[in-house]
């Protein structure tokens, strides 16, 4: 008798998922995986021993996010590279709730304010020209903390100030809590980036 659910996987995708259920990569077997999330650029597992298992459908958005976790290597905000082959990569896992969801259920204190701020400075330190992230990258940890996930074209597109992170920031209704962090906190930084926001947000 067929079983079902490899009869669901094969009638929406019959050779591309029945050949990922027996592949293994970095001798770790997928049936052994939690699937975290799948998307345009390929799907996220974690395996047995805690770490991600990132598989691309395109190579070449393997390379470049592996050569750019490697620019990074040693800010506490990226997940280390474990080993990366081909299409995959093995890194460190990073747990907590996307920003996106979790200030669907949180409001936004000064700590994390502060910690995307200091997010986007480092932005700025390690070179990039993309200063800005997507709430759906940047994953709150346990008491605040914040790490980056899935970066791309940091070093290629040109952004001067956060307009994805503030602008939903404003869809939140929590603009203005981070304002008056900035301000405080940040008082030249918060000239520059409210001309920009007046500009165009």
């Amino acid at each position: 008798m067929i079983n079902s659910i490899y009869y669901r996987v094969f009638l929406n995708n019959p050779l591309k998922e029945v050949s990922n259920i027996s592949k293994k990569y970095f001798q770790i077997d997928l049936k052994k995986c939690k699937l975290l999330g799948a998307g345009c650029e390929g799907k996220v597992y974690l395996t047995p021993e805690g770490h991600a298992l990132k598989i691309f459908n395109n190579g070449k958005k393997c390379y470049h996010e592996h050569s750019l976790l490697k620019k990074v290597d040693g800010s506490k905000y990226f997940p280390k590279i474990i080993e990366t082959k081909d299409n995959y990569m093995l890194r460190e896992y990073v747990g907590g709730k996307s920003l996106d969801d979790y200030l669907k259920k949180n409001t936004l204190t000064e700590k994390l304010a502060v910690n995307l701020i200091e997010l986007i400075e480092e932005f700025q330190k390690l070179g990039f020209k993309r200063l800005d992230m997507a709430p759906r990258h940047i994953f709150v940890q346990h008491g605040e903390g914040i790490k980056v996930i899935d970066p791309r074209k940091c070093f290629t597109k040109r952004v001067k100030f956060p307009y994805i992170l503030l602008k939903y920031l404003e869809k939140q209704n929590q603009l203005d809590k981070f304002l008056i962090v900035l301000i405080k906190v940040r008082p030249k930084l918060a000239e520059e980036w409210i001309k920009l926001i007046n500009r165009y947000l």
